[in-house]
């Protein structure tokens, strides 16, 4: 039936309940996935709802596999499940010596394995291939979720929820306050892909004969702010390939945001972790802008791989392996939470009463690259992970509340793991206390993070 207004009423219609559960989690990024693992090790039945067919959001659904390329000699870091993620991949073969730190590559692939074992271990219920598509609402309060899947449309009930989707999905359609960054202002979204085909000593020769610092970030399309410390330190950067490709015709010169780094070259000829493809103007939360922008940076990539072929040593016969199955979101939506953190807190040692969790002085976003490696590091408030005008939830990963510089730090897949973890412990307190998460006694709080291995002072 035609309907001029452009609007369909859905039928209502009964929806199976076909789970229940303590604590739910939605999203398996390194936030939501150190949420499960940190609720579920404190005591109570843990749910983990994820859209795609693996664990592990950034790590293994885009492929991005610097997870700690921030730690030098003097970092000082919260460890706890984020350093669990690590070492577990580095003890199953799933992790080599990353390029430009004291930290270790996590292969995405092996990583799917490293997260099902961990899931397994802790006794969570998974729940693949859902796609969270509503809250369920009681007054203000979330007693639910509803999910679409092969299955067809289904309710999950729960007595607490962490929204691990990176948009503040749940919390902003469950009526929680939000801000979004405008599509001119976010960062940019990037196309992850790895190589094979790469002789390793003549790249690595080439690397040797010509190294980048952090200073060469700022190729002229991009202005760089670091303290100056960053400015001699290596860095496995790319753009001169790229530079002359646009010369030669090779690459149109509209595409001169195509550069950016390496991750490890294996024996075997592989190179991974290839962030080089810049996508400016993608909204995460659209659907039509990310189908263009997926297509397109997949395209920029082909681009790159053949500037490569022709002006990087080592790289002649280089092929595509894989793409990530989809493309890198940094900056969305963020929660306007109890507490919003600032730029002072992320550049000048934030300490918070409610810490959950310690993070170095790593500022990578907006123009601005800082590193840590004089021992500087910050609190993770957990005001920062608790929305307004909706109870029974928290929010984790990089939708927590802050300004934009601050966001610049906590977007980072360790920091999203830091204030996962908390927010994991957090629920599961709430719950054996019987009260809303605001309400969760910090001590307690923090004498589970310490019990589990964290640093949060």
């Amino acid at each position: 039936m035609t309907n001029q207004t452009n609007k369909f009423l859905e039928p209502a219609r009964e929806i199976d309940v076909v789970h229940r559960t303590g604590v739910l989690v939605v999203g398996s990024g390194p936030g939501g996935l150190a949420a499960a693992l940190a609720a579920a090790r404190t005591g109570v039945p843990v749910t983990l709802v994820e859209r795609f067919g693996c664990f592990g959001g950034n790590l293994t659904v885009v492929g991005v596999e610097g997870f700690a390329w921030y730690r030098h000699e003097k970092t000082v870091e919260a460890n706890g499940i984020g350093r669990e993620f690590e070492e577990r991949a580095k003890a199953m073969g799933a992790a080599v010596p990353e390029s430009q730190s004291l930290s270790y590559e996590i292969d995405s692939e092996g990583f799917k394995l490293v997260a099902d074992r961990l899931v397994q271990e802790a006794g969570i219920h998974p729940m693949l291939h859902r796609l969270f598509v509503a809250p369920i609402m009681n007054g203000d309060t979330i007693a639910g979720i509803i999910v679409e899947s092969k299955a067809g449309r289904e309710a999950i009930f729960a007595e607490r929820v962490i929204d691990a989707t990176g948009d503040a999905d749940i919390a902003h359609r469950a009526g929680a306050p939000t801000v979004k960054t405008p599509v001119e202002h976010m960062q940019a979204a990037s196309v992850m892909f790895h190589l094979a085909g790469v002789d390793k000593q003549a790249f690595m020769a080439g690397v040797r004969a010509d190294p980048q610092t952090y200073r060469d970030w700022a190729t002229g399309e991009w202005e760089i702010e670091t303290s100056g410390k960053e400015d001699t330190m290596f860095s496995p950067f790319l753009a001169k390939p790229f530079a002359q490709a646009i010369r030669d015709g090779v690459i149109p010169p509209h595409l001169n945001t195509i550069a950016g780094t390496w991750g490890a070259v294996h024996d075997t000829g592989e190179l991974t972790y290839m962030n080089l493809v810049h996508l400016a103007g993608c909204d995460g939360t659209n659907p039509d802008s990310l189908t263009h922008f997926e297509i397109e940076g997949r395209q920029q990539a082909m681009l790159a791989i053949e500037a490569l072929r022709r002006y990087t040593p080592g790289c002649t016969r280089v092929r595509l392996r894989n793409f990530g199955m989809t493309i890198g979101i940094r900056d969305t939506r963020k929660i306007d939470a109890v507490y919003n953190m600032t730029e002072q807190d992320v550049r000048h040692q934030a300490r918070f009463d409610d810490s959950v969790g310690i993070y170095p002085e790593f500022i990578d976003g907006y123009g601005i690259l800082i590193l840590p490696t004089t021992g500087r590091y910050m609190h993770v408030p957990y005001r920062a992970m608790l929305p307004k005008g909706v109870k029974h939830l928290l929010v984790c990963g990089r939708a927590i509340g802050g300004d934009r510089i601050s966001h610049a730090a906590t977007r980072n897949m360790a920091c999203c793991a830091v204030a996962g973890q908390g927010a994991g412990i957090a629920a599961a307190l709430s719950i054996k206390a019987g009260c809303d998460v605001d309400q969760v006694a910090m001590p307690q709080l923090q004498a589970e993070l310490a019990r589990q291995g964290v640093r949060y002072l």
